[in-house]
């Protein structure tokens, strides 16, 4: 098994809480998580008809019968009311670590479990594997264009599954069932087209008019299935970085998909050898380092803002990090030759926003660490 970071987080949180709950898109591996550091808790999987009817048959019974009052609950949205039962069962015995909640369903989970375990559960938002991560299954991070093939979903690396194949499971079983029963999609066809625009839209600013047209909805509906698809932890939404120095800058987010093998399937990729020359080899690059900095940081539970910038003129920058007073910006480029000409939009936007050069980065795909005019230059798997 290889080993998550988030598994520290879990930890101390259930040395605090009474309920930890695991959310996460489907398949990112939160009961393989799970299971793993608690072995001797008893497991309840919801989606088998007959625990679900014995659970909802006598809810308060099963859960006072439980070894130490201790287990793990598995798809727990299937039971509406249980969030109820629990916090009559933490209300009696708020001893820390006791029970563990995971579900596909992330919007519906987290609504329940509001509405009746607050103060009483804390949550853990577990992504894809992060390069970090499979660092301890390979260590030739150079040849990108695998990675944006294949992605970073768990069950590709410990099953023989070929990622064409997963991925088109993946799409029918959990998008196309899942969520099109959460936002009540009347025409699944509407849907799909527009998961395929918002991969095609990858690395790129956000236009609501634009993809709404494209798919033949309504502004609103779009907003609310974008809505849905960052709660569901498949995409997040980049938000511009403002300062009073131009007031004219960007106002729309960049959309990222958490893993770009997903992304790379929805938007037509069939065989790794289509990166080499596809007009979305850099966006798609951009995303999947820039999810890759913001899953580390999560899986760490480590405070970061992230937003982008650009200007009227035309100046960029990919990435910039708030840590807290501490901002950090980073240009990504995906090619393995360094040029001084790269970072000349940082050390401007640097001079503009008085942040020191030491806290500026260019990420690129090559495999040499250098630092031109305080500017780091690294790997992008090397990247702070």
């Amino acid at each position: 098994m290889i080993a998550r970071k988030s598994a520290l987080r879990v930890q101390n949180l259930a040395a605090q809480f009474p309920i930890v709950v695991i959310t996460g898109a489907r398949q990112t591996g939160k009961t393989t998580l799970i299971r793993s550091l608690y072995p001797d808790y008893p497991y309840f999987n919801l989606e088998r008809p007959d625990t679900l009817a014995r659970l909802m048959d006598d809810p308060l019974g099963v859960l006072k019968s439980l070894p130490q009052g201790c287990g793990i609950i598995d798809e727990a949205q299937r039971f509406p009311e249980l969030p109820s039962w629990l916090q009559v069962l933490v209300d009696e015995d708020p001893r820390p670590g006791r029970i563990f909640l995971t579900g596909s369903n992330q919007p519906l989970l987290k609504s329940q479990v509001n509405q009746s375990l607050a103060g009483r559960a804390a949550y853990v938002n577990l992504h894809p594997f992060s390069q970090e991560e499979l660092g301890a299954l390979s260590t030739d991070f150079t040849d990108f264009s695998h990675w944006l093939f294949k992605g970073f979903y768990p069950p590709l690396y410990d099953r023989p599954f070929e990622p064409l194949d997963w991925f088109a499971q993946y799409v029918q079983t959990y998008l196309e069932r899942d969520l099109t029963q959460l936002i009540q999609v009347k025409n699944w066809q509407s849907f799909h087209r527009f998961l395929k625009l918002c991969a095609g839209r990858t690395g790129q600013v956000l236009n609501l008019s634009d993809l709404a047209r494209d798919t033949d909805v309504s502004h609103t509906t779009i907003k609310h299935w974008l809505s849905v698809l960052e709660a569901s932890y498949l995409i997040f939404l980049l938000p511009p970085w403002h300062s009073n120095y131009n007031k004219r800058l960007v106002k729309s987010p960049k959309l990222y998909f958490y893993d770009v093998g997903l992304a790379g399937h929805l938007a037509g990729i069939s065989e790794k050898s289509q990166w080499e020359s596809h007009p979305l080899q850099g966006a798609f690059f951009e995303s999947l380092v820039v999810a890759e900095l913001v899953k580390r940081r999560s899986s760490r539970a480590l405070s970061s803002n992230w937003y982008f910038w650009s200007s009227p003129s035309g100046m960029e920058i990919d990435l910039i990090e708030e840590r807290g007073q501490d901002v950090r910006a980073y240009e990504i480029k995906s090619t393995a030759t360094f040029r001084p000409q790269q970072v000349q939009h940082l050390l401007a936007w640097a001079d503009l926003a008085r942040v020191p050069q030491e806290h500026l980065f260019l990420l690129n795909n090559g495999d040499e660490t250098l630092r031109y005019r305080g500017v780091s230059v690294c790997p992008w798997w090397k990247s702070p």
